[in-house]
C-alpha cells in the first residue's frame, strides 16, 4: 500500500496526492462500517488499482492531529483568516467566532486584513490595533501592496493552511496573486447587500510552489460554539487567558463577579471593549444552547 494525502473529495470520489501524482479513489466499505469518513487533508493508505488511469482504493485513514468542521478539513497547521476592511464591511463578531474555532484546534493564526487601498490608514488602524493587542499577527494586503503578498508567501511556505473568511473579502484573488498558476474564480460584490457571491464550490488542498498547501474554502456566515462549556471560552481569547488565576474566584466567568481582573483590564483599555463584548455574546450563546 501507498501513503498519500486527500486533496479533494467530490461525489464519493477522493483524489489522493502521491509523489505529485493524483489518484482517484473510492473508499473501502470497511471504512464506512467503522464510521471513518475521509476528509480533505487526511493522510491515507491506498492501493493502486490501475497505474495508467491513476485509479485506487482507500484502505485506511491515518490518525488525525486535528479536524475542523467549517471548513471540513483535517491535519491543518495554521489558519489565515481573511477579512476586508470594507466592501463588504467587516463583521468582527464573525471574525472572533472563527478565531475561537481556530484556537480550540490549537492552530497558529494569522489575521489578514485585505483591500487596505480602499480606505485611509486612519480609518482602519483601530481594527488592526484590536487584534495586535490581543496577540495575533496581523497582515495587511491589497492589489497594490506587494510587500503584503510577499509576506503572505513566507507565512504559507511549507505548511498546510486554512485560508478562510466570508465571501467577497478577496481570498481567491489573493491566492491567484501568490501563485500565477492558481486560476481560481473570483467573485463580485453585490452592490445591494455588499456581500460576496460564493465562488468556491468545494474544499480543496491547493499545492504551492514553496512546498505548502492552502485550503480554499467556501465563505461561511455562522459558526456555532456549542462544542464547549462556559468555563472553557476564556481559553480561546488570548488576552483574557493572560489573567487566568488572578481573579478572586477560580470559576470566574468575567461577567458580574466581584474582583474580576478581566473586567478591570477592559475598563483600563488593556483589553478591547469590542473583544470583551464578543466574549460575552458567545458566553450567552453557550449558556442558551445548554438549556435545550
Amino acid at each position: 500500500m501507498k501513503e498519500g494525502r486527500i486533496i479533494k473529495g467530490i461525489g464519493g470520489f477522493y483524489y489522493v496526492d502521491y509523489n505529485h501524482d493524483i489518484y482517484e479513489c473510492k473508499a473501502r466499505g470497511i471504512l464506512r462500517k467503522n464510521k471513518k469518513t475521509p476528509m480533505v487533508g487526511d493522510q491515507v493508505r491506498f492501493s493502486i488499482l490501475d497505474p495508467e488511469k491513476k485509479l485506487g482504493i482507500l484502505e485506511d485513514i491515518l490518525e488525525r492531529k486535528n479536524e475542523l468542521i467549517r471548513p471540513p478539513v483535517a491535519n491543518v497547521d495554521q489558519a489565515v483568516v481573511v477579512f476586508a476592511i470594507t466592501q463588504p464591511e467587516p463583521n468582527l463578531s464573525l471574525l472572533d467566532r472563527f478565531l475561537v474555532l481556530a484556537e480550540s484546534q490549537q492552530l497558529d493564526i494569522v489575521i489578514c486584513f485585505n483591500k487596505i487601498d480602499l480606505l485611509q490608514k486612519d480609518d482602519y488602524l483601530w481594527m488592526v490595533d484590536i487584534y495586535k493587542n490581543a496577540g495575533y499577527p496581523v497582515l495587511l494586503t491589497s492589489k497594490e501592496n506587494n510587500d503584503g503578498i510577499n509576506k503572505l508567501k513566507e507565512i504559507l511556505a511549507g505548511r498546510v493552511t486554512v485560508f478562510a473568511g466570508p465571501s467577497g473579502v478577496g481570498k481567491s484573488t489573493l491566492l491567484n496573486r501568490i501563485q500565477s498558476n492558481i486560476k481560481l474564480q473570483t467573485g463580485e460584490i453585490s452592490v445591494k447587500s455588499e456581500r460576496g457571491k460564493h465562488t468556491t464550490r468545494h474544499v480543496e488542498l491547493i499545492p504551492l510552489n514553496q512546498r505548502g498547501w492552502v485550503v480554499d474554502t467556501p465563505g461561511f456566515s455562522s459558526l456555532k460554539v456549542d462544542f464547549m462549556e462556559e468555563i472553557d471560552l476564556a481559553y480561546y481569547f488570548p488576552e483574557i487567558l493572560q489573567s487566568k488565576g488572578e481573579c478572586k474566584f477560580n470559576s470566574c466567568l468575567h461577567e458580574n463577579e466581584p474582583s474580576c481582573l478581566v473586567k478591570k483590564r477592559v475598563e483600563e483599555k488593556e483589553i478591547a471593549a469590542e473583544r470583551y463584548e464578543s466574549y460575552k455574546k458567545l458566553l450567552e450563546e453557550i449558556r442558551l444552547n445548554r438549556r435545550y
